[in-house]
């Protein structure tokens, strides 16, 4: 059955040092390790950050590995934690450029392996639109953004003009996870990953529904990353809010938050094959599309294990594995005949 994973992260196997480039810090580098095929990514100031193996920066590992897992197509995003919205635009700019062209360069050697999705300055958004226009041309489908930006919800009307232009380009939005709230207050654990990961999915979700943008803009087709995080489990909390609080919660947007079930799409990456069937009951089974966040180890480690060990029939996860995250690209079969 083929297969699209809508959920992996890539890097550069060098990115320059933005640090140098740009007079002030807080940038991440690839830091060799002498006789070892891995990197270390590391803070510019030489904190560890999380180590990295060649299946995160080498094109053919990455197929090697896909082909074990008989995963066909992989949905190419940067890693969030290069998403840079902190810095000057301009600068932000020149990052964005730089993993984009990384990214370009992986599809358009392999084009029946790797699909592309764009990161952006989202702190400047005509040079968000610029990046997004141009990323168009040199053949994406999609761009990934995080699930704030700098802390400002992604309901905000800033940031209206970007989703018209997705909307216009037909390019589909990735929505990840990063930054995650509470995170100073929870280093114990691992639990800025666990639990705040989670939260700060249904707060993108919950900021767009609010916030009108799935009403404002009915053709923009988005896909939240794990699974829609906290908000499938709580959506009963969240559509009772609504109608017990309608002067808190019904201020930009007057339909009930269960009507834009089935609206977005979401990844399968949610660890458990009940959570997964009751995820495809909520949102229908045409809006949950496999997602593994390969290569790292918080992700399904075996692409496709809890849709094979969730039971469903061929249709159901024919729709799953591929036909719901080429609806959400905006392609067809003929794509990967080229």
């Amino acid at each position: 059955m083929f297969k699209i994973d809508i959920h992996t992260h890539i890097l550069p196997p060098e990115i320059p040092q933005f640090k140098k480039l740009f007079g002030y810090g807080g940038f991440i580098e690839l830091q060799k390790v002498p006789g070892c095929a891995h990197v270390n990514m590391v803070s510019d100031e030489g904190v560890f950050f999380r180590k990295v193996e060649p299946n995160c920066f080498d094109a053919k590992t990455r197929i090697h590995e896909c082909d074990h897992h008989h995963v066909d197509v992989q949905v190419l995003s940067t890693v969030p934690v290069m998403f840079s919205y902190w810095t000057k635009p301009e600068d932000g700019l020149m990052v964005a450029e730089v993993l984009n062209n990384h990214i370009a360069e992986q599809f358009q050697a392999f084009p029946k392996r790797f699909i592309g999705l764009a990161t952006l300055p989202m702190q400047d958004i005509p040079l968000a639109i610029r990046e997004a226009r141009r990323c168009k041309n040199l053949g994406f489908h999609g761009v990934q953004i995080g699930s704030h930006i700098n802390q400002k919800n992604l309901s905000e009307k800033e940031f209206f003009p970007l989703y018209e232009e997705l909307s216009n380009l037909g390019l589909a939005l990735f929505v990840h996870p990063w930054e995650m709230m509470g995170e100073k207050d929870m280093q114990k654990y691992w639990l800025p990953w666990l639990v705040g990961m989670p939260a700060e999915t249904s707060r993108a979700i919950c900021s767009m529904i609010f916030g009108g943008v799935f009403q404002r803009f009915p053709n923009l087709r988005v896909a939240f990353a794990h699974g829609g995080g906290a908000f499938p489990i709580t959506t009963g909390r969240i559509q009772h809010g609504f109608d017990v609080r309608p002067d808190l919660c019904a201020i930009d947007c007057d339909a009930p938050p269960k009507s834009f079930l089935g609206h977005f799409y979401v990844d399968s990456l949610v660890h458990d094959p009940d959570a997964l069937k009751y995820l495809v009951k909520l949102v229908g089974e045409k809006r949950v599309c496999l997602g593994t966040d390969y290569p790292f180890p918080l992700g399904e480690l075996t692409p496709g294990q809890a849709i094979e060990q969730a039971d469903f029939p061929d249709k159901t996860k024919e729709l799953l594995y591929s036909r719901n995250a080429m609806e959400w690209l905006g392609i067809n079969a003929d794509h990967f005949k080229k």
